[in-house]
């Protein structure tokens, strides 16, 4: 049996670190991958997956201090899925990639992000065309 995962995407909003009680850190980022068709009628569509990133010990510390809002990253893990039940007893589930590896695609300083670009809108991974609020699930 195999549990393995390969993304290719664009971060869409800076990644977010916190500290078990133990100390040790975790940080946590969005990542936002795209698929483009054309159907027999020639009519053009898109689809934005957004999947929840997180990392563990050095990895969380270089995700932390190397990546923004709109960098285009690989990242490569497992797929977990976790539950809880909040104060009311409502059971909650999110579906997560816990990375092993991740690697910056683009050099420094060379992010997608246009300068023009609204504080609330987020770029699409192919960085072509901004996305509009109502589709980022944060």
């Amino acid at each position: 049996m195999a549990n393995k995962v390969i993304l290719i995407g664009r971060l869409g909003a800076d990644p977010d670190t916190r500290y078990t009680p133990d100390g040790a850190m975790v940080t946590n980022f969005r990542l936002a991958t795209d698929e483009q068709w054309k159907s027999k009628t020639g009519e053009k569509g898109q689809r934005t997956e957004w999947h929840r990133v997180v990392t563990f010990g050095k990895l969380a510390e270089i995700c932390s201090n190397y990546l923004a809002k709109g960098r285009l990253v690989f990242v490569e893990g497992r797929i977990q899925t976790r539950a809880w039940e909040d104060k009311d007893n409502i059971k909650h589930f999110t579906t997560e990639i816990i990375a092993t590896n991740m690697q910056m695609l683009e050099p420094k300083g060379q992010t997608k992000v246009p300068d023009t670009a609204a504080e609330d809108s987020f770029l699409s991974p192919s960085g072509l065309d901004p996305l509009p609020e109502d589709d980022v699930p944060f």
